[in-house]
């Protein structure tokens, strides 16, 4: 008789693929070590593929089993969102939305967001997470994310994106840094200034908006430290360790001793887009995109 594929063998194989240990994989999962082992044999028997490389001092993903980890996240990150997308239709509410965001767009462009939706859909909920450019394409391409808030202009396809702001440049320099306007000399007068940007994995796109700031004003900077985080960078500079150039909206909301320069004569700007996956089907997404792109928050 042939075995069948069952979500608990599913289950045993992604803890097991985290822990890469049978034994931790087996106390997590509340079951004998053989017994572990013997389900595992099983779905290598099912899929006619070795899923995982055992030896005595460790055990590894083969490349079918690192296939089949991201496709068993996914399944199990679908079946979490369906049943919480049940438990909110049984409580009379629409669903939920995940939404990703950097933190330049935390202090006026979400909250303009969350205070529409909340007047025109009471009923949707909202779970908000900061992170990086790069997380918020991850998670939403996982369907992990319905929503983020990034400062890139390239996407895969299959992710849809809106312009939902425009913005200057500031530099951020020591409070006792002697600049206190910026002009096209003033900044080319920095180029022998310790650079910390923001990193180039994260948004290439942005990190070369940045890098031409510079080489605009005739010099190519010197990038000391990289970070994704704001807070990072903005202690990094009141330490004296270098100075910043960071979209102007990000200035609020922050109370670190340094000061933030604009960059009023210059052609750059930063754009924030709101992106989404044109396949997600939560319901109240559809929704909420409808209400954003008529409205043009």
């Amino acid at each position: 008789m042939g075995y069948q594929i069952e979500l608990r063998h599913l289950k045993y194989f992604q803890v097991l693929a985290e822990e890469l240990k049978f034994r931790k994989a087996a106390d997590r999962l509340f079951i004998s070590q053989p017994g572990l082992s013997r389900q595992i044999k099983q779905m290598e028997e099912i899929f006619n593929a070795p899923l995982f490389d055992r030896t005595k001092k460790k055990v590894t993903l083969t490349e079918a089993g690192l296939y089949l980890k991201d496709e068993v996240d996914f399944l199990f990150s679908h079946i979490e969102n369906i049943k919480k997308q049940l438990t909110n239709i049984t409580e009379g509410k629409q669903g939920e939305l995940r939404i990703g965001f950097l933190g330049s767009a935390a202090q006026k462009i979400v909250p303009e967001v969350i205070f529409k939706l909340n007047k025109d859909f009471p009923e949707i909920r909202t779970n908000l997470d900061e992170m990086p450019n790069k997380l918020q394409i991850e998670l939403l391409e996982k369907d992990m994310l319905d929503m983020g808030f990034v400062r890139m202009q390239q996407f895969k396809p299959g992710i849809s994106k809106y312009m939902i702001h425009q913005d200057t440049f500031s530099l951020v320099l020591p409070k006792s840094h002697p600049m206190k306007k910026a002009s096209f000399e003033a900044v080319k007068k920095l180029g022998n200034e310790p650079f910390i940007f923001f990193s180039s994995d994260d948004s290439p796109f942005y990190y070369d908006l940045m890098m031409s700031i510079c080489e605009d004003h005739g010099f190519k900077p010197k990038t000391y430290h990289k970070s994704v985080n704001a807070l990072t960078i903005y202690k990094l500079v009141e330490e004296g360790l270098g100075i910043a150039i960071v979209p102007t909206g990000l200035q609020y909301g922050y109370q670190e001793n340094v000061k933030f320069v604009a960059l009023t004569h210059i052609p750059q700007r930063t754009e924030l887009y709101m992106i989404w996956k044109e396949s997600n089907r939560n319901p109240a997404l559809k929704n909420v995109i409808k209400l954003l792109l008529q409205d043009k928050v």
